[in-house]
């Protein structure tokens, strides 16, 4: 199988059993994020909203490309990628 690597951040984590990096089976990104999901059923409802888009505060990143501007969900994720996932930070 080939794998692509899933890079988290401390706010993810707790959700990954404190993991910062995650292994799945190449596709889609809807399909990787789905396999996450089944792994750690926390995260998903974090990353994707109830109709199973991205949620709008979520990035995911496919080296420096934003997927959004890839395709999206749609967007074929190469074996050996790391896609990393940035969720949006406010405050003052």
């Amino acid at each position: 199988m080939s794998i692509v690597q899933v890079s988290l951040p401390g706010a993810l984590r707790p959700f990954a059993a404190g993991q910062a990096l995650l292994e799945v089976g190449s596709g889609t990104l809807a399909e990787i994020l789905l396999a996450l999901g089944q792994a750690h059923p926390q995260l998903l409802p974090r990353l994707l909203g109830p109709d199973g888009s991205l949620r709008p505060y979520v990035n995911v990143f496919l080296g420096a490309d934003n997927v959004r501007e890839l395709g999206g969900l749609t967007t074929q994720i190469p074996p050996g990628s790391t896609i990393t996932i940035l969720p949006a930070v406010a405050g003052g």
